[in-house]
């Protein structure tokens, strides 16, 4: 799937499970001791900021391939670690696109914000440039220009939620949660994903109705479809808190 289809579904995912997320203390027992994590989920601040950095998370399995959206996000920076990555799980769509490493990204992630505060936030910088970029916010044939607008923007909402206060005891959930949007969209194209990795069986649809990334049906129905479910969830979960 493309870079955008990703992020659009990313932040639906998020957008979907919230709810149930902030209730699981309610639950009692080992769920109860998620409270710390979830109990603000649905908060509106909360709930913009996990959507966002949800759908840059979505993103993060195609560091396997050089040519990616994300590749390309920060210059040579992410070009080069995309090579690096590509080398070292075995090429595109192997070891990333996997449940091993959505649990791996989302475990780093929150141990990287519980120990490291200015880590915690240039990871959350970087999924909201993400989200971003992959949405097309930009210039049409302006790249510079383009990577300007997304720094700024990225900035500015990055402020924007620092001074609102959020919390993000809940970002390795997202990360994984972002992770996994990424791998269940490519398992539903034509050459899918080997889920259980290490094991080399990959999760696919039969190739006459897979999805086939970036030809008609993604980008003139199930892009535009996706971004008509975010912004009705969207309106949905924050209405109440408006009224």
């Amino acid at each position: 799937m493309m870079g955008h289809t990703h992020a659009l579904s990313g932040a639906a995912l998020w957008l979907l499970v919230a709810p149930g997320l902030a209730a699981l203390p309610g639950l009692g027992g080992i769920a109860g001791e998620l409270t710390p994590a979830v109990a603000n989920l649905t908060a509106p601040n909360e709930l913009i900021a996990g959507a966002l950095v949800c759908a840059g998370a979505a993103m993060l399995p195609d560091l396997d391939h050089p040519h990616a959206t994300i590749a390309q996000a920060f210059g040579p920076a992410t070009w080069v670690l995309s090579k690096a990555f590509n080398w070292a799980s075995g090429g595109h769509r192997h070891a990333t696109h996997s449940l091993l490493f959505a649990i791996v990204a989302g475990i780093g992630s929150q141990l990287l914000a519980d120990h490291v505060p200015i880590g915690r936030d240039v990871v959350v910088i970087l999924m909201i440039g993400l989200a971003l970029r992959s949405i097309g916010i930009g210039v049409p044939g302006k790249t510079i220009t383009s990577a300007l607008v997304n720094i700024g923007l990225t900035a500015v909402m990055f402020l924007l939620l620092h001074f609102r206060d959020v919390g993000y005891l809940w970002l390795g959930l997202a990360i994984a949660i972002g992770c996994l949007a990424h791998v269940i969209g490519d398992c539903l194209t034509e050459r899918g994903c080997p889920v259980l990795w290490p094991l080399k069986q990959r999760w696919v649809l039969p190739y006459d109705i897979g999805i086939k990334t970036g030809r008609a049906f993604e980008v003139k129905i199930l892009g535009p479809l996706l971004s008509v479910v975010v912004i009705g969830l969207f309106a949905v979960r924050l209405m109440p808190a408006v009224i």
